[in-house]
């Protein structure tokens, strides 16, 4: 379902239609995948977390605690900056998260993009309902 569900986002966002048949044609990653995100959290966590070297324990462990607020916040930037951008190094920067999204996704057959299809439309239906709302499209 992981699959379908990229698919039809994608499909929503491109044309405005996650139906099914629309969905079908879409990608399985998407840059603000969660599995993304993690590999984004993992990363900055290494980069802030070294910056404090090696102290006691509960040093550690509040330094930790501290900052991850601040490195969830950097790494969701991160993915929506990725989603965003059209930069050469942004999409570098982003590739590992699409690739790992490869083992996390598979292609979805009809049945699992009907029930994602229904998942986003029961969001909110008359605001996602392109019928109802043109200007989505």
């Amino acid at each position: 379902y992981h699959g379908a569900e990229h698919k039809v986002i994608n499909a929503y966002t491109a044309t405005g239609d996650w139906s099914p048949a629309a969905a079908r044609e879409q990608s399985t990653t998407h840059p603000r995948c969660g599995t993304s995100f993690l590999l984004f959290v993992v990363v900055v966590s290494v980069v802030f977390f070294s910056l404090f070297g090696w102290p006691n324990i509960w040093v550690r462990m509040a330094t930790r605690l501290l900052l991850l607020p601040v490195v969830a916040g950097v790494a969701y930037e991160a993915i929506r900056l990725a989603d965003r951008s059209r930069s050469p190094l942004v999409r570098w920067m982003a590739a590992p998260g699409l690739w790992l999204q490869r083992l996390t996704t598979r292609e979805p057959d009809d049945s699992q993009l009907e029930v994602a299809a229904a998942a986003l439309a029961a969001l909110d239906p008359p605001r996602l309902d392109p019928e109802r709302s043109p200007d989505l499209r």
